[in-house]
Order: C-alpha cells, then sequence, then structure tokens
C-alpha cells in the first residue's frame, strides 16, 4: 500500500506508508479490529513481485477499454493507457522456481511477458515522468482473492512448494496532460472499487490480514433494562435491520432468563428474523382498504401475502407433480419417470449495486449452492439482469452511486465468471434498462437442477455430527442478510461494505462433486447451503426441531483473530453443512479429501430443542429453537388503494419509419449477442435449442430447450417475461408475455397449469385446459414448432380458440414492453 511521497494516496492508505506499522480502528460493529499493515518482507521471508504485460506488438485491450471510459468523465488530454497483472509471491522461490510459474500459470508466452524483483522500499513514483501516472490497485484486507488461492494450489502442483502466501493487483500506467485531482477521480470511477479495494499512485504493497484481539472475546449487550430508544440505537449501529417490536420481545426473553444477551445470540436472532430470511412484509397482517374516489368500496385484513397469495395458488393446483414448494432450497418437480428438475431464483440487488462483479459472482454462486442444497447437479443457469441508462451523465449521478455503465459490465462479467468456470451453462435471461434502476440495480439469478428420484434427504436426526465442508470462514459477508434487509443510502458502501464477497466457483466445483457422490452413497441425512447469515442459518435451520452444539473453535478459518459472533455469521463463499451419521463421518472425510474439499466436524445434533454455540470451553450462545424460530412478531401492515379510471391516450399521428428506427435504437430491444457469446450456453452437450438462433444464429430465441437425459429424450423449455410498464397493466398481461415463449418450444401443457390456472390471464386459457379437448388442441403446438399448419386446429375450434388468438399472434401484451 505505497504512497507517493509528499501527494495524497488512495483511501485506503491516505495517512500510511507501507514500511509502516499502523492500525486500523473499525467501529461499525461496536467493535475494534486492528489491522496490520505489514513490511515488505513478512517474517523473514522475501516479497517478490511479478510484473505480466503484453508482449510488444500485442495489443492492450485492456487498457484501449479504459481509454475510453474515461473519455465518458469529460477529462482531455488521456493519449494512451497502458495495463499489467501484478503477482505478490511471498516465500522463498529459486530463479527457476519463478521462471517456472511465469511461463506455466502466470502469463501465456505467446503473448504476455513477465518480470520479478523483490519489492523493497519501493518508491511510491506517482508521476515518474512528465505526462506519466501510475495507480495500483490490490484488494483490501480480508476480500476474497480467489485467483491467489489458486496461484498457490497451481504453484504446489509444479512442485513449487516454497510459496506460503499470495495476492493480486492491478497496474495502470496514464499518459496524457493530467493533474493529480484527474488521476484521483479516474482511479475512484473506473479503476478502484473502494468497497473492496485500495490503489495508491505508484507502487503498492497489498496487505495480509492480522487481526489483533483487543476487548472483550465475547460481548454481552445490556438489554434488559434498555429504554425504546436504547433499543433502537443497539439495532442502527449493530446493523441488526430490527425493529421496535422486535427488540422488545427479545428484551423480553431474556428478561425472563435472567439475563443479558451475548453478541452471538442478538446477532443470531437478527439473521434469522431478517427480511431476507423469513420475509416479514409478505407474512404481516393487512388491514386493505380500497376508494372510489372518496367512498370506501372494500376493506378486507389479508393473513399475509405469501400464504393468501403467492403460495395459495399451488396449494390449491395441488399438482401430483409438484414434489417440493416452498419448504427447502428451491422447488422441485418430476421429470421423467426416475428424475426430478429443481429450481431457484433470487436477486442479489444491494451486495451487485456496491461491487457488481461481485455481487452477481455470489449471487450465481448462491443459487447454484441452492440447487446442491436439494442434491442436485446444477445443468442451467438463468439471469434478469435491469440496470440504469449507460449513457446516463455522471452530473446526474445520486452521491455514493456507480455509474450503470460499470454496474453493468460488472454484472455481467460476474455471472460469466461463475457460470463459466463451473462448467453450467447460461442459456436464458434478459436485459434492460431504466432509470428507476440507477441506483439499486434488479439482478435475478437463476439455477435449474437435475437429480435421480428421492435421493434428496433433509432431516437431521439426534446424534448426527455437523460437517461444513468447502471454503474457509473470514470476515467477508458480515451483516449480509440484515445488509439485505436495509435500505441502500449513499452511505451504505462504507457502513456495510462487508457484506460484500467475493466468489470462488472452482472451489464450488469440487463441493458439488464430493457432495453429489456422498449422495449417491447415502452418507448424509440433511443438507444445506451456507448462504445469508453464514452457519448461523445453515445449523440453525438444520437443527430446528431437534437442537444442535456448535463448536466455533474447530471451524476452519481464513485467517486468525475472528471473534465468536463474526465466525457463527460470516457469509464466506462456497460452504456446505451436511449432517451425517456417526458411523459415516469417516468415510465423509476421506471423500472429500479425495476431491481436495476442505472437510470438519464442528458440531452435533440434540434432542432438546437448544441451540448451543460454545468456543473452547465458553458458551456463548444457548437459544431455544421455538424461540429462534417462532417467537418473531408479527408485523401489522395498513395498505390503502384509490382506484383511478385511465383513459385509453389518443394515439398520435406518427412517421412510421422514424418510429421504426428509434425503437430499434433504445438498448432494451438492440441485441443482446455481445453478452450471451460470453456465456457458455454449450457446456453439458444438453442445449437442444440455443439463445441464439436462425440462419446465422443471431437471432434471439424465444426460449432455450435442454435434453438433460441422453439416454431419455425428456425435454425442459426455459423461458422468462419481464413487465416494465405499470404494475396493474403488467400484472394483466406478463402472463401471456411468458407463455409465447412456452408454446413455440417443447413444454408439455401439463406443466403450464399452474400459469395457466393462476391470476396472471388465467380468464384467456382456462376454457381450453378445462375440456377433454382442450389438451388434444394443444398438443400439435407444444409438439412442434408452432408453424401455421399446426395452428390451424387449435384456431378453428370452440374451445378458446378465439381466446389464443391474441396470445398467439403476439397482441397480448401490447402495452407491455418485454424481453
Amino acid at each position: 500500500m505505497s504512497c507517493s511521497a509528499g501527494r495524497s494516496p488512495g483511501t485506503a492508505c491516505a495517512k500510511h506508508h507501507a514500511r509502516e506499522m499502523a492500525s486500523l480502528r473499525i467501529t461499525n460493529y461496536a467493535l475494534r479490529i486492528e489491522l496490520t499493515i505489514p513490511k515488505p518482507t513478512l517474517r523473514g521471508l522475501m516479497l517478490t513481485r511479478v510484473t505480466v504485460t503484453p508482449a510488444p506488438g500485442q495489443p492492450d485491450l485492456r487498457g484501449a477499454a479504459v481509454l475510453a471510459e474515461i473519455a465518458t468523465l469529460g477529462i482531455a488530454g488521456v493519449r494512451a493507457v497502458e495495463t499489467a497483472d501484478l503477482y505478490f509471491l511471498e516465500g522463498a522461490p529459486s530463479e527457476s522456481d519463478l521462471q517456472r510459474l511465469s511461463e506455466s500459470l502466470l502469463a501465456d508466452p505467446v503473448v504476455q511477458r513477465c518480470r520479478w524483483e523483490p519489492v523493497t522500499e519501493a518508491a511510491g513514483l506517482g508521476q515518474q515522468a512528465p505526462g506519466t501516472w501510475t495507480v495500483e490497485v490490490a484488494l483490501l484486507p480480508g476480500v476474497t482473492d480467489a485467483v491467489a488461492a489458486h496461484l498457490l494450489q497451481g504453484a504446489r502442483m509444479l512442485g513449487v512448494d516454497t510459496l506460503t502466501w499470495a495476492a493480486t493487483g492491478q497496474r495502470y500506467v496514464l499518459h496524457g496532460d493530467l493533474g493529480e485531482a484527474d488521476v484521483q477521480r479516474i482511479a475512484r470511477t473506473l479503476l478502484c472499487n473502494e468497497v473492496i479495494q485500495q490503489f495508491s499512485l505508484g507502487a503498492i504493497v497489498p496487505t495480509r490480514t492480522h487481526i489483533e484481539r483487543t476487548g472483550p472475546w465475547v460481548e454481552v449487550i445490556p438489554l434488559r433494562s434498555a429504554p425504546a430508544e436504547e433499543l433502537a440505537r443497539i439495532s442502527r449501529e449493530r446493523l441488526l435491520s430490527l425493529d421496535g417490536a422486535e427488540m422488545a420481545a427479545i428484551q423480553r426473553y431474556f428478561a425472563d432468563a435472567g439475563r443479558d444477551p451475548t453478541d452471538v445470540e442478538l446477532e443470531t436472532l437478527a439473521q434469522t428474523w431478517s427480511e431476507h430470511c423469513v420475509h416479514k412484509t409478505f407474512r404481516a397482517v393487512v388491514d386493505y382498504e380500497e376508494y372510489q374516489g372518496n367512498s370506501l368500496v372494500r376493506s378486507e385484513r389479508i393473513d399475509g401475502l405469501l400464504k393468501t397469495f403467492i403460495r395459495a395458488a399451488s396449494d390449491q393446483i395441488a399438482a401430483p407433480w409438484v414434489l417440493s414448494a416452498f419448504v427447502d432450497n428451491a422447488g422441485i418437480i418430476e421429470f421423467g419417470s426416475g428424475h426430478e428438475l429443481s429450481f431457484k431464483v433470487e436477486t442479489h440487488n444491494h451486495p451487485s449495486a456496491l461491487e457488481p462483479f461481485g455481487g452477481a459472482n455470489t449471487g450465481v454462486g448462491g443459487v447454484v449452492r441452492d440447487i446442491i442444497g436439494v442434491s442436485a447437479r446444477p445443468i442451467a443457469n438463468t439471469d434478469v439482469l435491469c440496470f440504469g441508462p449507460t449513457d446516463l451523465p455522471f452530473a446526474q449521478l445520486p452521491p455514493g452511486v456507480l455509474h450503470p455503465r460499470r454496474v453493468y459490465s460488472g454484472v455481467v462479467s460476474g455471472v460469466e465468471d461463475y457460470g463459466n468456470k463451473m462448467g453450467i451453462p447460461t442459456v436464458n435471461g434478459a436485459i434492460l434498462f431504466h432509470p428507476g434502476y440507477t441506483a439499486n440495480p434488479l439482478v435475478y439469478c437463476g439455477c435449474l437442477g437435475l437429480a435421480p428420484r428421492g435421493r434428496h434427504r433433509n432431516q437431521a436426526r439426534p446424534g448426527d455430527r455437523a460437517i461444513v465442508l468447502g471454503g474457509r470462514t473470514g470476515r467477508d459477508g458480515l451483516h449480509g442478510a440484515t445488509f439485505s434487509s436495509a435500505e441502500l443510502t449513499h452511505e451504505t458502501g462504507t457502513v456495510a461494505g462487508g457484506a460484500v464477497q467475493i466468489g470462488n466457483p472452482i472451489t464450488e466445483k469440487l463441493v458439488l462433486e464430493a457432495v453429489l457422490e456422498a449422495r449417491d452413497r447415502g452418507l448424509y441425512t440433511a443438507i444445506t447451503d451456507c448462504g445469508a447469515g453464514g452457519l448461523s442459518s445453515a445449523i440453525g435451520e438444520m437443527g430446528k426441531d431437534v437442537g444442535v452444539t456448535v463448536q466455533l473453535e474447530d471451524v476452519p478459518l481464513k485467517y486468525q483473530g475472528l471473534r465468536p459472533w463474526e465466525i457463527w455469521l460470516s457469509e464466506a463463499q462456497e460452504r456446505m453443512v451436511v449432517a451425517v451419521a456417526p458411523e459415516h463421518v469417516e468415510a465423509v472425510l476421506d471423500l472429500c479429501r479425495r476431491w481436495d474439499v476442505e472437510a470438519t466436524v464442528i458440531g452435533a445434533f440434540r434432542s432438546d430443542g437448544r441451540l448451543v454455540v460454545r468456543y473452547g470451553e465458553e458458551t456463548v450462545a444457548d437459544l431455544e429453537m421455538d424461540f429462534l424460530h417462532k417467537g418473531l412478531p408479527r408485523r401489522h401492515l395498513r395498505a390503502v388503494w384509490r382506484r383511478v379510471v385511465r383513459e385509453q391516450p389518443p394515439l398520435p399521428t406518427v412517421d412510421a419509419g422514424s418510429l421504426l428506427l428509434r425503437l430499434l435504437a433504445q438498448p432494451d430491444i438492440a441485441s443482446k449477442e455481445a453478452v450471451i457469446r460470453r456465456y457458455d450456453h454449450e457446456v453439458q452437450g444438453a442445449t437442444v435449442v440455443k439463445p441464439l438462433v436462425g440462419r446465422a444464429n443471431d437471432g434471439p430465441g424465444d426460449a432455450a430447450v435442454l435434453a438433460p437425459l441422453a439416454a431419455i429424450w425428456e425435454n425442459q423449455a426455459c423461458s422468462s417475461g419481464f413487465g416494465r410498464s405499470s404494475s396493474v397493466v403488467a400484472m394483466e398481461t406478463v402472463g401471456d408475455e411468458r407463455l409465447k415463449p412456452l408454446l413455440q418450444g417443447d413444454a408439455g401443457d401439463e406443466r403450464l397449469k399452474p400459469l395457466l390456472q393462476g391470476d396472471t390471464g388465467d380468464e384467456r386459457l382456462k376454457p381450453l385446459l378445462q375440456g377433454d379437448t382442450g389438451g388434444e388442441r394443444l398438443k400439435p403446438l407444444l409438439q412442434g414448432d408452432a408453424g401455421d399448419e399446426r395452428l390451424k386446429p387449435l384456431l378453428q375450434g370452440d374451445t378458446g380458440g378465439e381466446r389464443l388468438k391474441p396470445l398467439l399472434q403476439g397482441n397480448a401484451g401490447d402495452e407491455l414492453q418485454t424481453s
């Protein structure tokens, strides 16, 4: 973290030079954590810097892209940008070791060149020569550096076992007539995301995380006698996102217990009761009133939106082929005679707003883990991405918000990185732009899984051991569940930056293979992933019916110094928890060793319904599972809707030709081929109908079709619909838009029934499916390619053909913009 002499460095190194010992006091969580910035020589081991640049004559494509981005800032005078990758290696590698690493691991010798030298007291030569500035970027301490982790693993495979630590960074050399203020602006706006990175004008030395233990290891929170305003302050300052009624319920529980809660207990309750985990708003009692003018025309009490509207449709239909819904990591339906399909979609909006690559990356990783959590193999990914206008002037950008163009680039790269590296095809999706997504993008990530029927087990038994497998635990991802439940503000990046993580898809790929082998051998009784809330959420949910004891001292850590609540709540990625009978523990540990997956026994399930968490000999949490999972006060909300009479606006006289050109210029309509081609949609070899179709394979397909079973011709169609107009118009028409692609694919009519019988256009289609002849008339359409000849039997009959005409002719959603 070198700084230029006499110059202002990047934010993360504003007051300290890399040669000095310094400490950073972090008070976000009412704790003090000391981060020690090491000298270039660590524990007597040399720190070597490796620089990788394009070979002479090779284009610097990354530099050209940065140069183009600088022009959008309105900064003139930059003639060229040179880029390089930096690798920092701690240890005692020989010259031959460095040569082997450079040629085999760090660079492509055909198009790149390497050089290395010891990191000495490297000067921060911000402006190395007139007209030249150097900006170097590295990750902040504690942020996962997946590339460095695989660098160390690759070095061992090459026989270089002298490395003890590694880090990565980037270098940018700017040529032109620039002042320091311009360079600082370029660095903060384009080159460095200060939520997870640090930068320096000149040479940088990445900092190795070292956390000094200060203050009480476990904090007791004085809650029992606290007044309401003090309860609100505790919730706010500790980022608990709990309201007054919820804090009061916790206060009463511990008053009855005759003690105050530990920080571990309070954080556990906040995570379990977060909006992200239990959907408090969807479960709330809603007193609904509807007015026509000033007259009350309807009044009712709604017993939860989730129960009354969302879940009720599935419960009412009770389709026999739905094997699991609303109770596990993903929904599960039948597929063929001996298999099942699982599907999970969730948003990752808040993290993507702060760190677009990491937010989207871990969003994909999270839904993939959800599919692994129902014992299935992921066979396809999907996504719907919504951003602000990419041409938005920087002057109109709200404070603390990344530019939509940067968010767009980072999110697309994050989706690409995780799916491609895991070998999961990204077969379907949509990209839309609207000013409403400027401050908070919409990042939907979805995953489809396939498994043999009946192999998923999800009931832990008393005496089973709790085993965590996969990645190690660090400070990354703290308060992710409560952060996702809070409102984004201009201060969110500073206050909740620790909630953002960076994924490691290679680790998750190994975890997947280990889990599937354990599934096929019947080695576990329950499984779930460490998502929001980390071990607290995963083990707390697995043990809610029986209880569990956890030993935090046994949890594998990325670095020492984590407090018990941080170990328990950390959302470090790529971790799964399995419940294993004692007689199978050694088999699971041996299996994981063969897959190079770290696995550790960290607890055992009980029979008394209590959650007991220990750190060494100390009990740091002791809660009743009933209170943890059933003690949340139910919210009461009031909703008022005043009917608005909407008149059809007059259709203006327009020039159809110019209107068509304007429409084609809209980014929503423009081709997404540049993004689609970055996603591997062919891996696994099951994609029958691709995202791009047509004679030249450059037109968007209506749906992707997969044939995941080579021996059995069973297909799965995947499509998405999106409504961006008013909510009223969207509710009336989005169902039709979703049906069009599926009706043109090969999705059987039985699997369309939940959509057709719901509230998204069902009146148009019910007559067709409720008679004995309706289904027969759909078969030609559903089994073919929707050619004109195949439509005739459907449209000439009396069983709803007229009702389907608008849908099949593409007019069912003319008021709705879809993609």
